[in-house]
């Protein structure tokens, strides 16, 4: 895996018109030849491959993923489970987090400012499961002040987390 894009010091990446399309097609499909991409976008196969590689050294391309179904894998269920951490065991929140990331069922993490210290997306097989999962890595766990768990009934993700605007 990947390591997560640094933010660079001199802003955010400048992007042409032929950067957004290149983005948005390999958005679409990771996998494209650089020849069907090149044509896509309208320019030469070298072009395109230059392009690309410029993207990926700009840390604007981090990775080339497949999107799994966790439905096909039998992962029926989805939760958001918040956490509250205690006040006299903020010091553990990274190492919390550094667990947390390592469970299987784990999709997303996140790591909030406001009344709840995490938000957990989780996959998983049933409610039983989600039961489990809460108990055993919060419940149990004697930093953790208070959990919240929240069905997930559909779930539907914007591309690339509402980038579509910029590409």
């Amino acid at each position: 895996m990947a390591d997560a894009p640094q933010i660079s010091a001199k802003g955010p990446a400048v992007l042409d018109d032929l950067d957004r399309a290149i983005i948005a097609r390999l958005h679409d499909n990771a996998r494209i030849p650089n020849i069907d991409l090149a044509r896509a976008v309208g320019i030469s196969a070298s072009t395109c491959l230059a392009r690309v590689r410029s993207l990926r050294e700009r840390g604007v391309i981090v990775r080339y993923t497949a999107e799994i179904d966790p439905v096909a894998l039998g992962f029926t269920l989805q939760a958001l489970v918040s956490v509250r951490i205690r006040p006299g065991a903020r010091h553990l929140m990274e190492q919390i987090s550094t667990e947390l990331r390592r469970e299987p069922e784990v999709a997303q993490l996140f790591f909030l400012g406001g009344t709840e210290d995490f938000l957990i997306h989780v996959r998983v097989r049933d409610s039983e499961h989600v039961r489990q999962f809460v108990l055993e890595n919060l419940s149990a766990n004697p930093a953790v002040a208070l959990t919240e768990t929240n069905l997930v009934f559909e779930h539907h993700t914007a591309l690339s987390a509402g980038l579509r605007a910029v590409i």
